[in-house]
């Protein structure tokens, strides 16, 4: 029986700062992006941040494009997120 290897999703470091939104919300919370993938991020927020399960997230600040996110653990402020496709 071969082995097979699964393909490591390439991560590249950021260190940029984001504005998270929920829906419905027009104030933008700043986090940092600490490293970034095709399908997720891994981000940091600041200690009094109540961040829920889904948001959005934008690079660039009253942006109107958001990218839609699920956080998948969290870690601390620390918390890594995938990118939710819609379609």
């Amino acid at each position: 029986m071969l082995a097979t290897k699964q393909k490591r999703e390439v991560r590249r470091r950021r260190h940029q700062s984001a504005w998270i939104t929920f829906d419905g919300e027009t104030t933008a919370r700043e986090c940092r992006v600490s490293d970034v993938s095709q399908n997720g991020a891994k981000i940091i927020v600041d200690a009094g941040t109540e961040i829920g399960t889904c948001f959005g997230l934008a690079l660039v600040p009253d942006h109107p494009k958001r990218q839609r996110c699920e956080v998948v653990w969290r870690r601390g402020k620390t918390l890594g997120i995938k990118f939710v496709v819609t379609g």
